[in-house]
């Protein structure tokens, strides 16, 4: 960011973008992508400043960067090029481009020893990796994926196994901390149709069942009588604001983000990305138009969950893009909000929209009041975007980067 950003900015805030949306998936096919892409977009953005890196690795490529010097190398490579990592993005443990992600996005799940042991690599990764005086991030999945499970007693079950495995993990973020030095939160990120997919679902397990499970769960590690659990737990398990998510399930910003803080849950990371919207038209030859449309993002990667609002206020959820398109002419139906990431420059695609007021609106409150130091842009449908939506992958994050900064000169407090 410009020096004049960099002023408008609370000082310890940190803008960067995930580099999710470059390929590879090994370390070295990775790390060319990061080399060929982030020195010109630094250059464009903040030539003169250290920038972070919002830091995706697959699985293979979390092994891969602990293998012999390959961690040291990339260290020195930050440092030649005036870089750092703060966050990572530890959701996607598999492949994510070139393949058909859907639901698989969530497997394995926090059910599994993968997923735990994953997790604790990205710890140990970010740990070496992360500035002095500087708090790091992981993102990562909200516990499972909904519909892999059939029954309440399911999901009571998946939920109870997904949290203490989380709490090991929480284990190894506090031993951390205490014998390096690197504070590091576990980021949960709501999704749509995730076992925890909106801002009440989050409330309800942080408080019934991660805070319940986590102070018996510390407290029997611990051999002193003034062990606060709650607090530690509160500090390393915190939530990954992804705006497009909750703009999905027409959450109201300002309230949920007032329960977190009243509750004492940190926001651990903004993810800055917007969702398709859609006003559905009563006369039913513009719907099949606007079908016609919508029909163009209907492609095979990644899920786009679709949230509907009714007339009577009610929300309906299609699990994909196709099962929505076959309710079009539901006339109960007056809006849709579709997860497909939007580029955030636009709020018009012709006679469709996007959710960029939910970003204006979270970007305001964060200016009022910094409820977190990571702020990361989150657009990779880069490759699946319909042809007019499309630049060169250099020009669209700088777009988006710049996007963002341009807001923080012209939002109101």
């Amino acid at each position: 960011m410009s020096k004049a950003v960099q002023d408008i900015l609370p000082s310890v805030t940190h803008l960067t973008y995930c580099t999710n949306i470059h390929g590879g998936e090994s370390w070295a096919e990775h790390f060319e992508q990061i080399k060929e892409n982030f020195p010109d977009i630094k250059l464009a953005l903040n030539p003169d400043e250290v920038m972070g890196i919002g830091l995706r690795l697959s699985n293979t490529a979390s092994i891969e960067l602990l293998e012999g010097n390959n961690l040291q190398e990339f260290k020195d490579w930050l440092l030649l090029n005036n870089a750092c990592v703060f966050t990572m993005n530890g959701f996607p443990y598999g492949q994510f481009h070139s393949t058909v992600v859907k639901s698989d996005v969530h497997s394995p799940d926090w059910t599994t020893t993968e997923r735990v042991d994953y997790t604790i690599r990205l710890i140990k990764i970010l740990a070496e990796l992360l500035p002095e005086g500087m708090d790091g991030g992981i993102s990562t999945s909200p516990l499972s994926y909904k519909y892999w499970h059939h029954n309440e007693k399911q999901l009571d079950e998946v939920t109870s196994v997904a949290t203490q495995n989380i709490l090991k993990v929480a284990k190894v973020l506090i031993e951390t901390h205490q014998t390096q030095g690197k504070l590091i939160h576990l980021d949960i990120e709501p999704e749509p149709d995730g076992l925890i997919e909106n801002g009440p679902e989050f409330i309800d397990w942080f408080k019934n069942v991660l805070l319940v499970k986590g102070v018996k769960f510390l407290s029997e590690l611990s051999d002193t009588q003034h062990f606060d659990g709650e607090s530690l737990i509160k500090e390393h398990i915190r939530l990954c604001y992804d705006i497009c998510h909750f703009a999905i399930g027409y959450e109201d910003h300002s309230a949920m983000l007032l329960q977190f803080n009243q509750i004492g849950i940190k926001v651990g990371k903004v993810q800055i990305s917007a969702a398709l919207k859609v006003i559905l038209p009563e006369d039913l030859s513009a719907r099949k138009e606007i079908a016609v449309l919508i029909n163009k993002y209907n492609e095979p990667t990644y899920l786009h969950q679709v949230v509907a609002l009714t007339k009577e206020n009610e929300l309906i959820r299609y699990r994909d893009l196709p099962q929505a398109l076959a309710d079009i002419f539901n006339t109960d139906v007056l809006e849709w909000r579709i997860h497909f990431h939007i580029p955030l420059f636009t709020d018009s695609l012709g006679k469709l929209g996007s959710t960029q007021s939910d970003v204006t609106d979270v970007l305001n409150l964060f200016k009022s009041n910094s409820f977190t130091n990571h702020l990361e842009v989150e657009t990779y449908t880069w490759d699946v975007l319909p042809t007019n939506l499309k630049v060169p992958l250099k020009q669209s994050i700088i777009r988006e980067l710049n996007w963002v900064a341009d807001h923080f000169k012209h939002l109101s407090v």
